[in-house]
């Protein structure tokens, strides 16, 4: 597995992760993680990750802003898959 391979499987599954802690939290009325964090990481190559957690976990699904970032971040990560392996 070659290190951008690597790197979006890593970006991906921890924002996966960190969705579904976020939506617990949420229905727990705890802390939550940072929405910049959630955005962050899905602009960095996780937004397949993100897009999949906030269909599975119905999660942050009316915000606008984090469709598109979710959607520009798998853009990046397909470029980088392509561009790179």
């Amino acid at each position: 597995m070659t290190i951008v391979a690597a790197y979006l499987l890593l970006c991906n599954s921890l924002l996966f992760l960190l969705m579904g802690i976020d939506k617990r939290k949420a229905v727990k009325r705890q802390w939550r993680i940072p929405e910049k964090t959630l955005l962050g990481l899905g602009l960095v190559g996780g937004g397949f990750g993100g897009i999949l957690s906030m269909h599975l976990f119905r999660h942050k699904t009316t915000k606008g802003s984090f469709k598109a970032i979710f959607a520009l971040g798998t853009a990046v990560a397909i470029f980088l898959f392509v561009y790179f392996l």
